[in-house]
């Protein structure tokens, strides 16, 4: 979307319009019957081919005519009234920009001046400087004015647009604009203004841009505004204001109609404060710290077509809040700390076009609370799974969450055919070593012990992943319509705490290894060694340990809520000596697991601090990096070593002696015991 910021570039540089091309550019355009496709579908254009909601707006061109990827920006609100202003810029604006030749006689040195027009901007200047008194624009931008004095400008009757930005202003005079009847753009964004002075723009009749942004204003009061019968902007965005006065701001500004009050410190809104604001098309209010909005605040601004309180602190919203904004086109409330949504919350808004809840978890979410917003074409949730319960909306994002699409339970064809393939080496590559290291006796019997447990459960993970695969078959092609109950089911709570399981116990089981090696060759002539007791007393204590983490959110709902449901996958991360060829093939097992770690201890350090971890990155780690410990400790732990190698070659020579002795008896093949000194 287009930001605020551009959207200012763009009111630099053009005139007042005529606040009727405005109403005109607001009427509301009747939206395409969509009555012939089926709930969920659009037609495209005017053909008679209907596409599902997701290939709408997905940056591929479905329909043969391109239709689905037209009209996708989305241009509710302040966006189409900018646009209206642009096209209703006045000849005679345009007449001066074409004359360059200097009409003025006075104006200093070091300033330009071309047609009616001086531009001192970043001269250092101190004071305004003395210029023709039919000066119609005066460009006072980047100096170091620091005090507008009384009848300042009082010569100047013909002057329209005053640009006193970015310099170091603290003080306006009660008498600085006295003489500016034709004043209409007065711009004093980024200054050090505190205070506006009762009846300081007493004169300004015709004014209808004031540009306060930036400043350090803590305070408004209606008599401020005394005069300005014209206004149509106001812009204070960025200041300190904590209230709102009780009377309405809209006393002495009966034109008003653009109210920007953004990113200032607003705790309350008052039913009276927008009282006699029947003008109002834009109201702005979003990053303040708004917790509660009197019932009927919004009642009387009847032509209001965009209201964004976004980024406050609002825990509910009255089911009656949004009464009585009929025409009301763009609304905006995400990033709030609400509760919940009414279902009916939404009913008073017949013309809504663009619907914005980002950042809101809705518990209660249903079809209900949009089904009578027919006209709206834009909706952006938290959740792309939320985007199920507005299959009218021909546009709903996000579309992913970069795990999921609207179709399958995992979006990349690459994750869903190597989630088969991890799950299968995975799962046998452990059962493998298990049956193996079952038949082939040793005598160090509490490392193979150690060794079993850790591939049972790392065997854990492939049973994870292939639960991942078949959900993800079950619900091809549909799976939107099913992502909420499918998280919030006890399969995916089941299915996640089995990944969690495995690898809880498959880190303490490594640990526990890594000690009872390092202590047996640093200190390889201790008498203490674990005994069988010791030993399985020792896993017995490792799985308890791992069961119990992972059954915590269990038992802690309040704390942790929906924890392995999270996502669709339902696993919760939204966070110099030479040595010898043993010992670097151990290290390297643990430079390996550690690899496989570090990755997931840097998601949940960033997921900690609040940094937003792309959906994508989740599903590449859990379907890869994850499992991969699992998948290379049967490997790195037993089938690479010398000596389950040897014992191998010597089962296999043995059954080939014992065939070449008897070729013509048919003798069942017995496992022969092997005793070795190391496992």
């Amino acid at each position: 979307m287009v930001t605020r910021a551009s959207g200012m570039k763009l009111f630099l540089i053009i005139l007042p319009s005529l606040f009727q091309a405005v109403t005109n550019s607001l009427r509301i355009h009747p939206r395409l019957d969509s009555h012939t496709c089926p709930l969920g579908q659009f037609p495209c254009g005017n053909l008679s081919v209907c596409l599902p909601q997701l290939l709408h707006c997905n940056g591929v061109k479905d329909c043969d005519n391109g239709a689905d990827e037209e009209n996708c920006v989305d241009n509710s609100g302040w966006l189409q009234i900018l646009g209206g202003m642009l096209s209703t810029k006045s000849s005679k604006a345009r007449r001066e920009e074409e004359t360059m030749d200097c009409m003025l006689d006075l104006f200093p040195e070091q300033c330009q001046c071309w047609a009616k027009n001086i531009d001192c901007t970043g001269h250092g200047l101190r004071t305004v400087p003395l210029v023709s008194s039919n000066v119609t624009k005066l460009d006072l931008k980047n100096n170091k004015i620091y005090l507008l004095v009384d009848n300042q400008f009082v010569a100047y009757k013909n002057l329209e647009k005053l640009l006193l930005q970015h310099n170091k202003i603290r003080l306006i005079s009660t008498h600085a604009f006295a003489g500016l009847s034709g004043l209409k753009m007065l711009f004093l964004s980024h200054n050090k203004i505190t205070q506006l002075r009762p009846r300081v723009f007493r004169d300004l009749h015709h004014l209808e841009w004031l540009m306060l942004d930036n400043n350090h204003i803590a305070k408004i009061v209606p008599a401020a505004f005394v005069g300005l019968k014209s206004l149509y902007f106001l812009y204070m965005l960025n200041n300190s204001l904590t209230k709102l006065p009780n009377a309405s701001i809209c006393a002495e500004t009966p034109k008003l109609s653009w109210l920007e009050l953004e990113g200032n410190k607003i705790r309350a809104l008052r039913s009276s404060v927008f009282q006699e604001c029947g003008t109002f098309t834009v109201l702005i209010l979003r990053r303040n710290k708004i917790r509660w909005i009197q019932e009927g605040t919004f009642s009387k601004l009847n032509g209001l077509v965009e209201l964004d309180l976004s980024s406050n602190r609002l825990e509910e919203l009255l089911p009656s809040l949004f009464t009585g904004l009929h025409d009301l086109q763009q609304l905006n409330i995400s990033y709030n700390p609400l509760k919940q949504i009414f279902a009916d919350q939404f009913d008073s808004l017949p013309h809504l076009r663009s619907l914005s809840i980002e950042g809101l978890e809705i518990p209660n979410i249903q079809n209900r609370m949009f089904q009578k917003l027919t006209n709206l074409s834009h909706i952006y949730f938290k959740k792309f799974q939320y985007c199920s319960y507005s299959p009218h909306v021909r546009s709903c994002k996000p579309n992913t969450d970069g795990i999921s699409s609207f179709e399958n339970l995992l979006a990349n064809i690459i994750l869903r055919v190597f989630v088969w393939v991890i799950a299968c080496i995975t799962c046998f590559g452990n059962l493998f070593v298990i049956c193996m290291r079952s038949f082939i006796i040793t005598e160090n019997s509490q490392h193979t012990m150690a060794i079993k447990s850790l591939c049972c459960a790392d065997c854990l993970m492939g049973i994870y992943l292939f639960f991942i695969g078949a959900f993800d078959l079950k619900y091809s092609g549909e799976y939107n319509k099913h992502a909420q109950v499918w998280m919030a089911s006890i399969q995916c709570q089941l299915v996640g705490s089995l990944a969690m399981l495995s690898s809880e116990v498959s880190v303490l089981l490594l640990t526990y290894m890594t000690f009872e090696k390092y202590f047996c060759i640093v200190f390889p002539f201790s008498h203490y060694k674990a005994g069988k007791k010791q030993t399985i007393s020792m896993l017995v204590i490792i799985w308890l340990l791992g069961l119990s983490l992972t059954l915590v959110p269990f038992w802690c709902k309040e704390s942790f809520g929906n924890y392995y449901g999270r996502n669709g996958v339902c696993f919760p991360l939204q966070s110099d000596v030479t040595e010898k060829p043993g010992a670097r093939g151990y290290s390297t097992g643990i430079y390996l697991d550690a690899l496989c770690w570090i990755p997931i201890f840097l998601l949940k350090l960033l997921s900690l601090l609040q940094v937003e971890i792309p959906g994508t990155i989740t599903s590449w780690v859990v379907i890869f990096i994850l499992p991969i410990n699992s998948a290379l400790n049967p490997i790195l732990y037993t089938i690479t070593t010398t000596s389950f190698q040897e014992k191998v070659k010597l089962c296999l020579q043995t059954k080939q002696q014992s065939l070449q002795e008897a070729p013509g008896s048919q003798k069942s093949f017995i496992l022969v015991s092997i005793h070795t000194s190391t496992a």
